[in-house]
């Protein structure tokens, strides 16, 4: 991974929690949602004519990555609905690089080496730690409904990572990947939200249009770094690398949203970053 591939990869974690962390200010999530699905759906219509088509051995991949997309955009309504955003982050998040490692040596051939075994085993650590203290339901026990959410997050997110990863070296191009997978992907949610909502929808979005939008931009910029990223380093260490995301969802957890962060959650979020160091050892 070259100093450009990895800058890219941070600014790209950066964005990432930044738009997240729009999406769990804003109160109704089907509302915060639909704003950053629909807002990214206009940007990538408007852009579509001025970006190069994605050749035919990527459509395919778009097509299965846009459903899983939307799984991950329903999942992550539920994780933020269930949990506040400093528990739910840092699960759904790094649950990915490890699931992506093993995702890329069985279906694209990228094979571990001894230390991004290692950076598994440590962030394996970090996210047990977060499932034993990070969720807590009345009666000092685990919130199991917003866990297995939060994980099954993570577990959609390291699916289109994957699959992404594939589709986006087929396509011959990164931006019209990205704007049309931003295409295909955005018009489940807006759709089932005025099927929900119907004439109340435009007046439920209209106080958050600005936020909304400002969210969907910086969730297009985002994944577009990541996507430009896989197409010239491993999946496996690009994903390790985005997922720095939650030490910026950490911050601003904490400026933000003032919600509390105990020493055993902290401890948690360092194991899974230390983990995520021993994976991009040999990048």
């Amino acid at each position: 991974m070259t100093p450009l591939v990895a800058f890219a990869v941070l600014v790209a974690a950066v964005t990432h929690a930044s738009w997240n962390a729009i999406a769990h200010a804003i109160e109704d999530k089907l509302v915060s949602f639909t704003l950053i699905s629909g807002g990214a759906l206009l940007i990538s219509a408007a852009a579509a004519c001025f970006v190069p088509f994605p050749a035919a051995g990527a459509w395919p991949y778009l097509a299965v990555s846009a459903a899983l997309h939307v799984v991950y955009m329903l999942l992550l309504m539920r994780s933020f609905t269930l949990g506040d955003f400093g528990q739910m982050y840092p699960i759904a998040r790094g649950t990915a690089p490890l699931v992506v490692t093993v995702l890329a040596a069985v279906f694209v051939g990228e094979r571990p080496d001894a230390w991004v075994a290692a950076g598994v085993a440590v962030a394996s650590t970090g996210l047990v730690g977060l499932a034993l203290w990070g969720i807590r339901g009345s009666g000092g026990r685990p919130d199991w409904p917003a866990l297995l959410a939060a994980v099954a997050t993570g577990l959609a997110i390291a699916g289109y990572t994957t699959v992404d990863g594939v589709g986006v070296r087929a396509s011959g191009t990164p931006l019209g990947y990205t704007v049309w997978l931003m295409i295909l992907e955005g018009l489940v949610i807006p759709a089932y939200a005025l099927y929900r909502r119907r004439g109340e929808l435009l007046a439920q979005l209209r106080p958050y249009a600005a936020r909304g939008l400002l969210g969907a931009a910086l969730s297009m910029a985002a994944y577009g770094l990541v996507l430009w990223a896989q197409t010239r380093a491993a999946l496996a260490p690009v994903a390790a690398l985005r997922e720095s995301s939650i030490i910026v969802g950490a911050a601003m957890r904490t400026l933000f949203f003032k919600e509390r962060f105990g020493a055993p959650r902290l401890a948690a979020a360092g194991l899974m970053v230390v983990g995520i160091g021993l994976m991009l050892h040999t990048s």
